[in-house]
């Protein structure tokens, strides 16, 4: 792969590789394979031994995750470890029309992208977690911390996004339909002149004009205003003059 670790689609380029966790029972191993597009992990595994059933598990669930693949197009990259370049691995590989990738001897440079990814796994979940008892510790923290870092945690390679929104946004912005003018639009005799017009905005400006209150023949009664009658008041008591209220009697 030359150390080129941004395809420009999903299912183009796949790594893989494994850690090791100390737990009071033992040494356990977590292995890992990784859509490189937006670096969403889609297959795992753990297991008390490294042996090549350990990788080819998590192959297997990586082929379940993504049925729909473009055969001939996809590239499985790794180390040179023996569990990735045993006939097992590689058979399987070649069956599902995956085209195996293997990196330099003890560069690890090559397979950086999988490397990053163990590197956060160790640091945001197994390190700030430990002491681990068992396994099966293990195993359920990992289900858990896969689940976060595919659908919240927020990569900066990708767009400041989890992975699995990177490539919902992909997919959206592929398969989007072309906009076409709908009943709400109202073209115009010019050809390719569109105005764009809401219908709850039409609407009101019809009932505007076909309300009666609106009209310039209108016929209601408008409300009749109220008269005010003033009080005479004496300036010096406050109180209301007798003599002009006979008067006006």
């Amino acid at each position: 792969m030359r150390r080129q670790f941004q395809p420009a689609q999903p299912n183009a380029l796949w790594v893989s590789d494994f850690t090791y966790v100390a737990t009071w029972q033992g040494f356990v191993y977590v292995a890992f394979v990784i859509d490189a597009f937006a670096r969403r992990i889609i297959g795992w595994r753990v297991s008390h031994t490294p042996r090549t059933y350990m990788v080819l598990d998590a192959l297997e669930q990586a082929l379940h995750e993504r049925p729909q693949r473009s055969g001939g197009e996809l590239v499985h990259h790794s180390d040179r470890g023996v569990q990735y370049v045993s006939i097992r691995y590689t058979e399987r590989l070649e069956e599902a029309g995956i085209a195996p990738s293997v990196g330099s001897v003890g560069d690890s440079y090559d397979n950086a992208l999988a490397e990053t990814v163990i590197g956060l796994f160790k640091t945001e979940m197994i390190r700030r977690n430990g002491p681990w008892r068992h396994l099966e510790a293990v195993e359920f923290a990992t289900l858990e911390w896969v689940d976060w870092f595919n659908h919240r945690r927020l990569l900066e390679p990708v767009g400041n996004m989890p992975p699995a929104e990177r490539e919902a946004l992909f997919m959206g912005n592929r398969v989007r339909p072309r906009r076409r003018p709908d009943s709400n639009q109202q073209v115009s005799e010019k050809a390719g002149t569109v105005h764009l017009q809401s219908t709850p905005e039409r609407l009101r400006r019809l009932a505007l004009r076909r309300s009666p209150s609106f009209s310039s023949s209108s016929t209601a009664k408008r409300p009749t205003p109220i008269r005010r009658i003033s009080t005479p008041w004496t300036k010096s008591t406050g109180r209301v003059s007798k003599k002009r209220s006979m008067k006006g009697a």
